[in-house]
């Protein structure tokens, strides 16, 4: 099997070689052969060029994801420090009705 799947491989490999030489063999002239790399060369610069943007928009995306992570966090810890306020002002309330009702069990 791996004797046959390394064949296979080989032949591929071969076809994919031969497939390339048949197409520069098939371009009869000089001329067809410049317009076809610069066919070719203005693809791999319009390739180049959205590559770009996207890694642009990616970096983009990365700060913006980064920034709202921050802010979350922020909100998070204000929310914290919110019900610790709460919890310490049910706590003086609770403590204060303890007192009254304290006074007036002494009366």
């Amino acid at each position: 099997n791996a004797q046959i799947a390394d064949l296979q491989q080989k032949l591929l490999d071969a076809d994919n070689g031969d497939r390339a030489k048949q197409r520069w063999e098939s371009v009869p002239t000089i001329l067809e052969a410049k317009c076809a790399l610069k066919y070719l060369l203005a693809e791999l610069v319009s390739s180049k060029v959205q590559e770009s943007k996207l890694q642009s928009s990616l970096e983009q995306s990365q700060a913006s994801c980064s920034d709202m992570q921050k802010m979350l966090m922020e909100e998070r810890n204000h929310i914290a420090e919110l019900e610790a306020e709460f919890q310490n002002q049910i706590l003086v309330q609770e403590q204060q009705h303890q007192e009254k009702v304290n006074q007036s069990s002494w009366k």
